[in-house]
């Protein structure tokens, strides 16, 4: 029987091929999909109260001044000081951070600022600031280093009226553990880890190429702990 006369249509090995890919790439994006909804559940999950508080480290943030506090309109700057603030955390109170200068290591404090608003959330009014309240905000042209482009936003005018304290951070609350959504999530990470299938999600995803996303790391069973390091660590790690 001549392979045209037949009733179905045999399919070429280019056909199977593309097949045995394309059902791939199908279990790929059901798996990022699962992985999402488990990332979700997680983050829904509710809060418990702790039956002890304690603490963990230290927050600083911004309050008014004691003036401010005192005058007809606290409220009002209250009300901006709430959109604008912002919180840092650290185990240590006196806030600094290590960092390196000619071959040292020195400690300098961690500068804090109110959060600016950048042009896009100023037009949209995401903070939802009222007519009075924009009032006291004025427009600043800067140079982003990590964008490498000129930036417009909009910054709290008088800075002067809140002053920032450091207070204990108590947690009074922990979310809810699920432990089997806990195994199911490693269990999905390590595959993807394993497998080094992140790059390919991310092509199925926002398309364009994914070959050269990975050309400023390593695959993590390719890294060599031994690289740019000092002779004498080279020879301690290897005596251990």
């Amino acid at each position: 029987m001549d392979l045209h006369e037949m009733p179905y249509r045999l399919k070429s090995a280019r056909q199977k091929k593309r097949l045995v890919k394309k059902d791939r790439d199908k279990q790929l994006i059901q798996l990022d999909k699962r992985q999402n909804l488990l990332w979700k559940q997680k983050r829904e999950l509710p809060m418990i109260p702790l039956e002890h508080p304690y603490q963990k480290g230290w927050k600083r943030l911004f309050v008014l001044r004691k003036d401010v506090q005192q005058s007809a309109k606290a409220a009002f700057y209250k009300g901006i000081l709430d959109k604008i603030n912002t919180i840092e955390y650290n185990h240590d109170k006196c806030f600094k951070r290590r960092k390196r200068k000619r071959w040292r290591h020195h400690y300098e404090e961690r500068q804090q600022t109110l959060r600016p608003i950048d042009e896009h959330e100023w037009f949209r009014n995401k903070l939802k600031l009222t007519d009075e309240e924009q009032l006291f905000f004025h427009r600043h042209e800067g140079f982003s280093e990590r964008r490498r482009e000129a930036i417009i936003t909009y910054l709290f005018a008088e800075p002067w009226r809140f002053v920032l304290v450091i207070k204990p951070r108590i947690i009074h609350e922990v979310k809810v553990v699920d432990e089997l959504l806990e195994q199911e999530l490693k269990a999905i990470d390590n595959h993807i880890e394993n497998q080094w299938l992140q790059p390919k999600m991310d092509k199925l995803k926002s398309g364009g190429r994914y070959r050269n996303r990975g050309a400023f790391y390593e695959r993590p069973k390719y890294i060599n702990k031994l690289k740019n390091k000092p002779t004498y660590l080279r020879q301690e790690q290897y005596m251990d």
